[in-house]
C-alpha cells in the first residue's frame, strides 16, 4: 500500500512541476510578443549589451533620435554596408546565407532585422540557444514592424564605439555632427565600423576603412538609384 501510495505522489508531483514548467514557458512567450508589439511604437530604453557595457564602464553616450532627425544617406549607408537586400527579404537573406555557405562560414548572412532582433531582445554570442530565439523572433518583428521602424532602432541601438551606442552619439563622438547633418562620406565611414567598432575609427579611418568606406558609399547610391530603399525612407534623399 505504501508503495502505491509513493507512486501516486510521484507522479502528482511530476504533473505539477510540467504545469509550472508550462506556464512559465508560456508567460515568457507573453512577454516576448508583448515587448515586440510594444517596441513597435515604443523605443526600447536600453538593450542587454548595452547595459551591460554600461556596468562595464561606469556609463555609456546614447541619446535615442527619431528617424526623422537621421540624414537619409545615412541609412541608406547602413543598409549598403548590412543588409543590401533589407527591404526584399522578411527577415532571413537567403541569398545571403547560401553565399555565406557557399564560403564555408567564412561571410556572414545576418540581416538588420535579425541584429535588431539579438540587441534589442536576446543576448551577445554565438550560442544554439540564441540562435534558435532569433530564429523564431526575426519573423515576429518583421511581422509588428514596419522596415522603417526596424532600421530606426537599429540606428539607435547600434554599437559604434567602446561605450557609444546610437547614431546620435556617434556623430557627435566621430564628427561633432547632429545625425542630420552627416554627409555621404561621413555617414560611409560610419557604417564601416559596424562589424568591428572597437577595433574601427570613423573619426581616424585607417587606409581599409577608408577603402571599404568607399565601397558603402556607391552601394547606397546605388540602392537609391535602384528603388532598394524604398521601404524605409519616405523623405527626399539627402
Amino acid at each position: 500500500m505504501a508503495k502505491k501510495t509513493t507512486g501516486k505522489k510521484r507522479k502528482t508531483v511530476g504533473r505539477g512541476f510540467r504545469r509550472i514548467a508550462l506556464r512559465v514557458a508560456a508567460g515568457i512567450v507573453v512577454l516576448i510578443l508583448g515587448l515586440v508589439a510594444l517596441f513597435s511604437v515604443l523605443n526600447p530604453p536600453t538593450t542587454p549589451y548595452m547595459a551591460a557595457e554600461a556596468r562595464r564602464l561606469g556609463g555609456v553616450d546614447h541619446e535615442w533620435i527619431p528617424m526623422e532627425q537621421i540624414a537619409p544617406v545615412m541609412a541608406r549607408a547602413a543598409v549598403a554596408a548590412e543588409d543590401a537586400r533589407f527591404c526584399q527579404h522578411w527577415g532571413f537573406d537567403v541569398i545571403a546565407i547560401r553565399a555565406a555557405i557557399d564560403a564555408g562560414g567564412e561571410r556572414g548572412a545576418s540581416t538588420i532585422t535579425q541584429q535588431v532582433v539579438k540587441n534589442v531582445f536576446l543576448w551577445q554570442g554565438r550560442s544554439w540557444p540564441r540562435k534558435a530565439l532569433e530564429a523564431m523572433l526575426t519573423p515576429l518583428v518583421e511581422a509588428f514592424w514596419t522596415k522603417r521602424r526596424i532600421l530606426e532602432v537599429y540606428l539607435n541601438v547600434a554599437e559604434f564605439g567602446e561605450g557609444v551606442f546610437g547614431i546620435d552619439a556617434a556623430a557627435y563622438a566621430a564628427f561633432r555632427v547632429r545625425p542630420s547633418e552627416l554627409g555621404a562620406t561621413q555617414a560611409a565611414r560610419l557604417a564601416a565600423v559596424l562589424p568591428n567598432p572597437k577595433g574601427r575609427s570613423a573619426a581616424a579611418p585607417s587606409a581599409t576603412l577608408e577603402r571599404r568606406a568607399a565601397g558603402i558609399r556607391d552601394g547606397a547610391a546605388t540602392i537609391d538609384r535602384d528603388g532598394r530603399a524604398a521601404c524605409f525612407q519616405t523623405a527626399a534623399p539627402g
